[in-house]
């Protein structure tokens, strides 16, 4: 691994100013000089993001299996389906055909195994898109990739036919006709409206025999692919045993792959640590305990330690009994050494979210406020220094670290301030009696507030109050000489599942869900837990409305179509509750070796703990801060944390967090709910104050990054249609932004327009990014080109043993 302390004692080699100034300028510029950061820098940055032990193919055997843990069974083999998951996305890599892939540095590459070009041929009158196809290009039947199979996945995906269901149509809802060209290895995709991401469409592809009808697209493709177009085929799909088997492609046409085959093998996170030390897999994300116990049994073990075999003056009953712990001890230790602990930071952060929906938070002085009385530095330290991983806070919503294009727009919001935290709130009436030292007692505003709200509505101004609010599109102009970021950032200490779909907000509240076709699609990017247990919940309900359809329609008549669609959609809807209820009881899980579940004692600690993140002394005795008020109200703000064994992490950036707001006399309510509910029933629904998630990183954030930042918008009946913006914080402007990048052919004014929407998200303080998270992957020792990716895709046919 790089020398990450010395990573993070760079200094990027220009200023903010500079950099903006370019990018402004519209000017398509090399990446060290768009990204802020030297050469050196950029390196280093897209070194931190990807450790998978590369080798170059000569170097690796021919044959082998690999072992691979993944979260669950997929529930569809479809990607674009709602109930696509971790291992939907990573069988659809290895098997189907992907027009662009990921480099380390979140930029897309085309894909030479099946494109000889693509390229923006005509802008004017239209954007024309035109892809020459790799003549070698065959689906596993012989027959070739051509156009047609282009235009039926533009023709399923489009959002014209409802027999259709699809989880996201993004970019191909902007396309007017997909056509052949020249011949049928020419394919002309004529765009409706300019869009700025076209290298995300058509990847996955699916053969026409998938795309080409509604049944094909809904059931036929759902457990079976029975046609491919990879280095690997889907050989097998066993339910019963847990896994799905990939085997080489005898018709692929690029480099062969160097494994015969890829076992994905179903494994809670729970069972991984004891699969490791079994040696009975090859790779399997972990999360810092496991990752601990690989890197324990590297080291020796110390005098008077099991695996040393010494009990000490004990019976011999005892020592028999030491002896065989010692024993099993040494053979565990062994099978771990075996294993080395691949660790990059994921392209994915957790931020602080700020529910701007009603209350205090309404008021944008009261987030900031908030906002700045974060020491993010120190949020990130807590994270991510036990990892040795760059410790930084993200600067950006839009662009993770080391990401081309990335740059750190927080100068938006401000840096830590306690005293112009403590002005804002001032000026919303929030406002201290001036006794900041007052005993600890009864009534003591420092003390920890009931779960119940105890807040009135804010001061909120018009939704254009961050039009001109003292934060320029060009603020790189303001004098301030601040470095440009030149370090990583890392995250919680889970591993999310890898995701190919978006969805709709979750009603509640007077919340409406959004269409499903809400242009998320998270292209070969990554979401939390969390998330996708409500995914497949969500899922789980659509079946369940569309059996009772089903079963209205077939009135009683068993041997009607309708009743075989009620049993088969049925089926469906339970299949999506199973799996949402693996992915959270994978979530809630201890690794053997932590300690198990941690128990009344721990819990009890732990909620000490949650009550001591009250405000504390300012001298650090008895006194405590005082609670700023409003109309004789202390300023309180329910804090939402999920209450899982796998969750003490964020718990635990929690607590620093109300610390931190206690020393502005804000309140927080500490509530700790199960981490089945936690998203569904509180962050998509708005059931919260403050609130500790995930959001991913993508390489098209003009695309997929909007919904989660779009004002919500009244539906007729009064409710908001909220799409992914779960903080409810939004403004035309950002809007617009969006819109306009979106739209931008020219790469640079692309990335200017994203850089001012970053900027004004930063303003509006309803998200604020903490810390990249870090990906922990266990692999052999022996196996090379495969660990944490990073943004990179897998290049399946070069993962291998060492010779």
């Amino acid at each position: 691994m790089t020398d990450h302390d010395h990573l993070a004692g760079r200094r990027a080699v220009c200023r903010r100013r500079r950099c903006a100034a370019l990018i402004a300028a519209g000017v398509l510029l090399p990446l060290p000089v768009l990204t802020g950061c030297s050469e050196d820098d950029r390196e280093a940055s897209v070194a931190a993001s990807q450790d998978i032990a590369p080798a170059p193919r000569g170097d690796l055997k021919n044959g082998g299996t690999l072992r691979w843990a993944v979260d669950a069974m997929p529930g569809t083999l479809n990607a674009f389906q709602s109930d696509a998951d971790a291992t939907t996305a990573r069988i659809a890599g290895a098997v189907l055909p992907s027009m662009f892939t990921i480099d380390a540095s979140g930029r897309p590459q085309r894909n030479a195994d099946f494109l000889d070009a693509a390229d923006i041929s005509t802008r004017d009158p239209k954007q024309v898109v035109t892809y020459k196809i790799n003549h070698k290009a065959r689906w596993s039947d012989g027959t070739a990739i051509t156009a047609a199979d282009f235009v039926a996945q533009w023709t399923a995906l489009r959002g014209k036919d409802n027999a259709y269901w699809t989880a996201r149509n993004a970019g191909y809802d902007r396309i007017g006709k997909v056509a052949q060209g020249a011949n049928a290895h020419e394919v002309k995709v004529t765009f409706a409206r300019p869009y700025a991401d076209w290298r995300s469409l058509f990847t996955p592809l699916y053969p026409r025999s998938v795309m080409g009808s509604a049944n094909a697209f809904n059931d036929g493709a759902r457990e079976q692919l029975k046609v491919g177009a990879g280095p690997f085929l889907v050989q097998k799909r066993d339910t019963k045993e847990g896994r799905v088997i990939l085997v080489r492609n005898p018709r692929w046409w690029g480099d062969p792959a160097k494994l015969k085959r890829i076992v994905l093998q179903s494994l809670p996170g729970d069972k991984r640590a004891a699969a490791l030390a079994e040696g009975s897999v090859d790779v399997a994300a972990v999360d810092q305990i496991a990752a601990k116990r690989v890197a324990s049994a590297r080291r020796p073990a110390g005098s008077g330690s099991p695996a040393d075999g010494h009990a000490g003056p004990q019976g011999d009953g005892a020592r028999s009994g030491a002896r065989r712990d010692a024993k099993a001890a040494a053979a565990e230790n062994s099978a771990l050494r075996g294993y080395a602990i691949r660790k990059a930071l994921e392209p994915a952060y957790t931020q602080l979210a700020l529910n701007g929906s009603s209350g205090p938070l309404a008021d944008d002085r009261v987030r900031r406020a908030v906002a700045r009385a974060l020491d993010r530095q120190a949020l990130a330290d807590t994270v991510l220094k036990p990892l040795d991983l760059p410790s930084k806070p993200l600067g950006s919503h839009l662009l993770m670290a080391g990401q081309y294009g990335y740059a750190d727009h927080s100068a938006a919001l401000g840096d830590q301030d306690s005293g112009a935290a403590k002005a804002l709130l001032a000026d919303a009436g929030w406002k201290s009696d001036g006794a900041d030292h007052q005993q600890a007692g009864e009534n003591n505003p420092g003390a920890p507030a009931p779960d119940g709200r105890a807040y009135e509505d804010g001061d909120g101004r018009p939704d254009d109050r961050y039009a001109e609010d003292g934060y320029r599109d060009d603020s790189a102009e303001d004098g301030r000489d601040d470095s440009a970021e030149d370090g990583l950032d890392g995250s919680d200490d889970r591993n999310p599942a890898r995701t190919h779909h978006g969805h709709a907000g979750a009603p509640g509240r007077g919340d409406r869900p959004a269409a499903a076709e809400a242009p998320l699609s998270f292209t070969g990017a990554v979401g939390s837990e969390v998330q996708q247990s409500a995914l497949l919940r969500q899922s789980a309900s659509f079946y369940k409305q569309a059996a009772a359809s089903e079963k209205a329609d077939a009135d009683g008549d068993t041997e009607s179509s309708a009743y075989a669609k009620y049993k088969r959609y049925k089926k469906r809807a339970a299949e999506a509750l199973g799996a949402a209820e693996r992915v959270e009881t994978g979530q809630a899980g201890q690794l053997p070796g932590s300690g198990g579940h941690p128990g009344a004692r721990h819990a009890a600690v732990e909620r000490a703990a949650d009550a001591a993140a009250a405000p504390q002394p300012a001298d650090g005795k008895t006194s405590r801060i005082a609670a700023v008020k409003k109309n004789g109200k202390p300023l309180t703000l329910r804090f939402v944390l999920p209450d899982g064994a796998g969750s003490e992490q964020l718990r635990t950036v929690g607590r620093r967090i109300a610390a931190m707001l206690g020393k502005i006399g804000v309140q927080t309510s500490l509530q700790r709910v199960s981490d089945a509910s936690y998203f569904q029933d509180h962050i998509a629904s708005g059931d919260y104050d403050l609130a500790l998630y995930s959001w991913p990183g993508t390489a098209y954030p003009a695309t997929d990054a909007r919904p989660i930042y779009a004002k919500p918008q009244p539906a007729p009946d009064g409710s908001l249609t909220v799409e992914q913006n779960y903080t409810r914080v939004g403004t035309d402007h950002i809007d617009q932004l969006f819109d306009q990048a979106a739209s931008e052919l020219d790469e640079g004014a692309s990335h200017t327009l994203v850089a001012q929407a970053d900027a004004r998200i930063w303003a509006a303080a309803g998200s604020i990014p903490l810390y990249q998270r870090p990906e922990l992957v266990a692999t052999k020792k022996s196996l090379a080109n495969v660990g944490a990716f990073g943004f990179a895709t897998p290049r399946f046919q070069d993962i291998g043993y060492q010779k």
